[in-house]
């Protein structure tokens, strides 16, 4: 089995601020901490499924700034292969993040160079994309893109892995080039048009999206665990309890981690299973690539 797990996908420089609560609207809330980190949902996967012990290789597109420059670092350092980086005249993207005493987080997110990735760019690295085991994808980069990176791996046979987040509108045709999605409860229900309120109703969302193409789902469901669908079988994986910090990058470290256990070869079962510990460990600190766990520290 090909190992090599390539990332295509956001990097972002992350500003947060940790305080007692989110504000609403209007509002102005002080008193809290301030952090500056890497992050993009598509670094934090690909630094993740290094830090587990992955083969990876991350493309993105970041601005001819310091952020781009310190991201790139950050990147070689963590021993991912950067080298079909590309580069933008447009500013690097950047994440405004709150979170609250609990670690809910609420998060604005300035695209920049991650809105700059065109299909014609993703046709530049087709034989890169040809050559990997693995493919992970999100949805921080233009749609369009993402579809054109998912049809040439799924016609070279590669295993594609979609996270669809942030949620958008979706083409029908994307589905069925797809091996695996891994949605939250609010995406699948999104998606399928389907209104979530219990493990019966999710399953039937999970139908109608199996019925545009995609066969297998691991739905992350937060504090509850994930429920994994395989073969037209369900099978939920509880969460680990752990005191909860900063929420931010779970779903990345997630991701990232049930990718390399699938690249090593264990079930999707025995891959959610994993998972879990990686993204209950990401959850205990603060911050996005920070909080993100090794491999020693999941055994």
């Amino acid at each position: 089995m090909n190992k090599k797990i390539l990332v295509i996908g956001s990097s972002n420089t992350d500003m947060t601020i940790k305080g007692d609560r989110l504000p609403v609207p209007g509002e102005t809330v002080t008193g809290g901490v301030f952090y500056m980190g890497p992050g993009g949902k598509g670094a934090n996967q690909a630094v993740a499924a290094k830090r587990l012990g992955g083969d990876v290789e991350f493309i993105c597109k970041v601005g001819r700034d310091i952020f781009g420059d310190n991201a790139l670092a950050g990147y070689e350092k963590e021993g991912i292969d950067i080298s079909h980086v590309m580069r933008s005249e447009k500013a690097s993207g950047t994440a405004l993040i709150l979170v609250d005493e609990s670690g809910e987080n609420c998060i604005s997110v300035a695209s920049g160079a991650n809105g700059d990735i065109t299909p014609a760019d993703i046709d530049s690295v087709a034989d890169v994309i040809r050559a990997a085991g693995f493919l992970i994808l999100q949805l921080e980069i233009p749609v369009e893109s993402v579809l054109r990176a998912a049809k040439i791996a799924h016609e070279a046979g590669v295993y594609v892995i979609l996270n669809p987040a942030p949620a958008c509108e979706l083409p029908k045709e994307l589905f069925k080039y797809i091996s695996l999605m891994t949605p939250n409860r609010t995406e699948t229900a999104s998606m399928s048009g389907q209104e979530i309120i219990d493990e019966y109703s999710l399953a039937q969302a999970v139908e109608v999206l199996r019925g545009y193409g995609v066969q297998d789902f691991v739905v992350t469901l937060g504090s509850k665990g994930s429920l994994v669908f395989k073969d037209g079988k369900s099978e939920m994986i509880p969460s680990l309890k752990v005191k909860a910090v900063d929420a931010t990058a779970a779903g990345d470290t997630f991701c990232g981690a049930l990718c390399v256990a699938l690249s090593e070869g264990l079930s999707l079962t025995e891959a959610a299973k994993f998972a879990t510990k990686a993204s209950a460990i990401t959850v205990t600190r603060p911050g996005a690539q920070n909080s993100i766990p090794t491999r020693d520290e999941i055994e």
